[in-house]
Formats: C-alpha cells, sequence, structure tokens
C-alpha cells in the first residue's frame, strides 16, 4: 500500500486578491502533481464570494473558510483544523495571514512553515515585525514574490540564509493570440482593484492632462472592483474633470485578457507593489506598459526596454509617458514585443509552480520534480 501524501496548507486572505489567486494556483498544482494533498484555507472577508469559493470545491479542491471577525477567532479555527488535517506544511501567504497561519501552526504541531510575502510594504506595529521576526526563526523558509519583496523581506530583518524569490507567474496560453499593437484600438487599460494601494487617481489626472495639454483622448478602461469608497472617489474626479466619456468603470472583468489584447497601451499606476500579476498579464498580451517605478514593479520592467517607468504619484510625468506611446505607434510595439517575450519567458505558470514543488519537496524529504520541458 502506498504511503500517505504529505498533506500541506495554503492559507491566505479570502479577498481573492492577487495573493489568493497565487495560492489557488499553488493548490490546484499540488493536487495535479500528485505529490502532496492539498487545502485551500481562507480567512474570511467582507468580499468574500461564496460563489467563487463554490466553484472552487466544484473544481476538486478541497476549501474551508475560517472566520476573519477576529484575529482570536481565526487563531482558534486554524488551529482545530490544523489539528484535524494534520498537515506536513503550512505555507501562509500575505499580511497579516502569514502571522496567523504559522503562529497556529507552531501551536498545533505543524513540521514545517512557509511565509510566502506577497507586498514590498505592510502595516506592521513594532510589536508585529518583532512577531514576524520570531516567527521566521521557526520557519523553514520566507518567499518574496518578487525579488524586490524578498529585498525587503531582508530589510526588515527576515533570516537571509532561509529568504529567497520566486517570481509569481501566470497562465500564457490565454494570451497565446495575442495580435500584433497596430490592429488594436488606441485605448488603455488598468486592470487593478480600488484600493489605497492602487493610484487611480493620478491615472485620471494625466488623462485630463493628455486632453488639455496635448489633445489626446484615448479611451481608460478601468478594469476591477474592490473598496467602494474609492471607486467612487475615482468616479468623482473623472465627473469633475469632464471626463466621464472617457473614463469606462468596467467593475470585475471576467474576460480580462481579451480586453488586454484589445487595447495598444496598459497603465498601472501605484503606490507600491509585490509582483504585480496584472502587469505581467499585460506583458503577455503584448501591450506597451507604462508603470510607477515602485518595488515589486522595477523589477519586473525595465524602463526603455520593456516598458516605460514613471514615478508614482505624478500626473505630468505619466501623461508624457502616455503622449509617447501614443504618439509613437513603433515604440510601442517594440515595447510591447519585449515584455511579451520577457513574460513568456520568465513568468509562466508553469515554472513559477515547479520551483515552489521542488521547495516543498525538499522541505518533506521527497525527491526533487523533473523540471518542466
Amino acid at each position: 500500500m502506498p504511503a500517505p501524501l504529505p498533506r500541506v496548507i495554503h492559507f491566505v486572505t479570502g479577498g481573492f486578491s492577487g495573493a489568493t489567486q497565487v495560492a489557488i494556483d499553488l493548490a490546484r498544482a499540488n493536487l495535479a502533481a500528485g505529490h502532496f494533498e492539498p487545502m485551500l484555507v481562507l480567512r474570511r472577508k467582507r468580499n468574500t464570494d461564496d460563489e467563487r469559493v463554490a466553484k472552487l470545491r466544484e473544481s476538486g479542491l478541497a476549501v474551508e473558510v475560517v472566520p476573519g471577525w477576529s484575529h482570536a477567532a481565526t487563531l482558534w479555527s486554524l488551529w482545530r483544523l490544523c489539528r484535524a488535517f494534520k498537515p506536513a506544511l503550512m505555507v501562509a501567504h500575505g499580511f497579516p495571514e502569514h502571522l496567523l497561519g504559522r503562529q497556529a501552526a507552531l501551536w498545533a504541531g505543524v513540521p514545517h512553515l512557509v511565509h510566502i510575502e506577497h507586498n514590498s510594504r505592510e502595516r506592521y506595529t513594532r510589536w508585529r515585525l518583532a512577531h514576524a521576526r520570531w516567527l521566521a526563526q521557526r520557519s523553514d523558509a520566507v518567499v518574496g514574490v518578487s525579488q524586490g519583496v524578498a529585498q525587503s523581506l531582508l530589510r526588515l530583518g527576515m533570516p537571509a540564509e532561509i529568504t529567497q524569490s520566486i517570481p509569481n507567474g501566470i497562465d500564457l496560453s490565454r494570451f497565446a493570440a495575442a495580435p500584433r499593437l497596430g490592429t488594436r484600438e488606441a485605448g488603455l487599460v488598468m486592470s487593478a482593484r480600488f484600493a489605497r494601494q492602487k493610484d487611480h487617481l493620478t491615472l485620471i489626472r494625466a488623462l485630463a492632462l493628455l486632453r488639455d495639454e496635448y489633445e489626446l483622448m484615448p479611451t481608460l478602461h478601468l478594469a476591477g472592483s474592490g473598496k467602494a469608497s474609492y471607486q467612487r472617489a475615482a468616479e468623482g474626479l473623472a465627473q469633475r474633470l469632464k471626463l466621464d466619456g472617457q473614463v469606462r468603470f468596467l467593475g470585475y472583468e471576467p474576460r480580462v485578457a481579451e480586453l488586454l489584447m484589445s487595447q495598444r497601451i496598459f497603465v498601472l499606476s501605484t503606490r507600491w507593489e509585490g509582483m504585480p500579476l496584472a502587469l505581467v498579464e499585460a506583458m503577455a498580451a503584448g501591450c506597451a506598459c507604462v508603470a510607477s517605478l515602485v518595488p515589486g514593479v522595477e523589477g519586473v520592467l525595465e524602463h526603455g526596454r520593456t516598458g516605460l517607468l514613471v514615478p508614482p504619484a505624478d500626473p505630468p510625468a505619466l501623461a508624457l509617458a502616455l503622449k509617447r506611446l501614443l504618439e509613437d505607434p513603433e515604440e510601442a510595439e517594440r515595447l510591447g514585443a519585449a515584455a511579451r517575450a520577457q513574460a513568456l519567458e520568465q513568468h509562466s505558470l508553469t515554472l513559477m509552480r515547479h520551483r515552489y514543488e521542488v521547495l516543498f519537496s525538499r522541505l518533506c524529504g521527497l525527491p526533487e520534480p523533473v523540471p518542466p520541458i
């Protein structure tokens, strides 16, 4: 009779952010490869979509949702779940989930702990940072989803000997049919949730400058849901600047790949990042990309070669970069082609999954998986 597979819990926010998607991808990879028995555990948020949770279960994943109304309730539920499921490995994604997940796993006697950090900037109090450092001393690996995030973790005092970077990947097959930029609409896309981290307002102000100073009026497609108050602020600014007909608020967009492949330029106006999946998707779609020069973006997009980088919160600089691409289609075509080539080479979901499988296998004493072809 074959030995039972090592069990692994992926614990992450139930807000269906980029971190949630990475956790889902890794749990699915664990299930498909047959080396581990995974469970996805979501910490309930106000915007946790029960219909999406049900679809994950229908796809064959074991999914549990633990309370999120207090940290004590989360810890208690996680501890009970660990005691019942008996995982060999707790993989805790993001803040504050990496604190809660690893602490509950320690109490439950889980042998191996991994912290995966998805952002280069988090709201650490002095006590929480001390707790993170204490947990890191008891963990097997601390992983940043980009080189920029890994460097941020080291600056926070995480142990250098267990800190590494594993870049996020995406399903490149969704962008296999990406057309040339010359056949697309000369429009802009920003695919990002409305949140404090993102900076839709700077982009909207840059759009007004494009119209007022350069007589350029591209359509801006804003795809993504998020916090209602941030979206209302963006809608109000667009109205005050008389951009109502030029800015399209699309909300949650299930066909974002098709949207990206229909427009020439992608914009990521942001205050900080970890490893922006939306930017990697736009690169794979062959868009000419413009992004804020912040940690997490800098290691993904190279200024002048695969895209354009501008200072954060700087509408005139962003407007100039957009003007440059709108008025020079050949440069936009060159940057879009280089960005797509980099995404295909470095950011496949298959490569990301393999790197994590190697890490998890090493921690659990399993043979190293065969590299993807």
